[in-house]
């Protein structure tokens, strides 16, 4: 059994894809579905269980020993939540819950990080997890925040040579895109709200750059594509001797300019790209800069390559998007 938490959202939903197509029979979705659409991000899925988030440790104790690893994906990921409280509550103490419970019943833990811990970069993006090193990150939100406090208790108790689940992973996902984001709205990736322009020929209007080394569009992520971040994770669940706190990028940022041109490409056409101010309430709260140091994972053993941008969007456009059903 697996149980995905957040399994109804956009990376855990692809995680149960993968885990179906893997020969997963046994799938436990923990989350809520609400009143919109995010039911079709599952619709595909042959599901055992879809667990409310109030009744998780319940249905853990219930199934503890079927459980064979536990995907942590459930959070508040909108950077502009501002309820602090309700953050640190879904994000970290719900999170420490979790690892406590998985440690007692020796359950793997596979957790979302983010590489919002890292703030406006100034440390770098070096996925070090001794305490000072985690120390010197800032990040710029209280979403980014509660992730990292939640990594650096794992460190501390790393240090302290105190008791773990049999393997676990803290995984700091940089700018993923890629099918079952629909739901997210304004907080869904570039490539979701680029595509309705550009499949009408419109133009699309990119945050104007306030930052005298960026170009208007020239702000640079280091985008990934969605499965590669779920086959991150697989190789995890077959390499159980893994532990540790991980990022998930390609290690090579792009610009927004980059990622929306691919767009209008993927549907052939040119690009038609403008560019407006970006709201004054995020422009210090703003990376220009995001590249994941991924020489960690690749000295871990993963091996395998990362999806060019061009490629991955060219995907999720053709094989999704612009088709009548954009489901995974």
């Amino acid at each position: 059994m697996y149980v995905v938490t957040g399994g109804a959202g956009f990376i855990g939903s692809n995680i149960l894809a993968a885990l179906e197509a893997r020969g997963g029979s046994d799938l436990v979705v923990v989350d809520r579905l609400r009143d919109g659409g995010k039911w079709r991000n599952v619709a595909k899925r042959e599901l055992s269980d879809i667990v409310a988030p109030e009744r998780l440790f319940d249905f853990l104790d219930g199934h503890r020993t079927r459980i064979e690893a536990i995907f942590h994906m459930g959070a508040i990921s909108a950077t502009t939540e501002r309820d602090a409280d309700k953050i640190v509550e879904n994000n970290f103490n719900l999170s420490i819950a979790l690892w406590k419970w998985c440690t007692v019943n020796r359950v793997r833990l596979i957790y979302a990080s983010s590489a919002a811990t890292y703030g406006d970069g100034a440390a770098g993006f070096v996925d070090d997890m001794a305490p000072g090193h985690l120390a010197t990150l800032r990040p710029l939100n209280a979403y980014g925040w509660s992730k990292h406090l939640f990594d650096r208790r794992i460190s501390r108790r790393m240090l302290e040579h105190r008791e773990a689940p049999p393997q676990w992973a803290g995984l700091k996902f940089f700018n993923v895109y890629g099918p079952n984001e629909y739901h997210k709205g304004p907080q869904s990736s570039v490539v979701s709200q680029v595509y309705p322009k550009a499949a009408v020929d419109a133009h699309f209007d990119l945050f104007r750059s306030h930052n005298p080394r960026y170009p208007d569009g020239g702000q640079l992520r280091d985008f990934v594509y969605v499965k590669d971040v779920v086959d991150v994770m697989m190789w995890l669940l077959d390499t159980p001797t893994v532990s540790g706190l991980f990022n998930v990028g390609t290690g090579k940022a792009r610009s927004f300019a980059d990622l929306a041109a691919a767009v209008y490409t993927a549907l052939g056409k040119a690009p038609n790209l403008r560019f407006k101010d970006m709201p004054v309430e995020l422009r210090d709260k703003y990376q220009y800069f995001t590249q994941a140091d991924m020489s960690r994972l690749r000295a871990a053993g993963y091996d395998k390559p990362f999806t060019e941008l061009e490629d991955g969007v060219a995907d999720y456009v053709q094989r999704y998007l612009d088709t009548a059903d954009p489901y995974q």
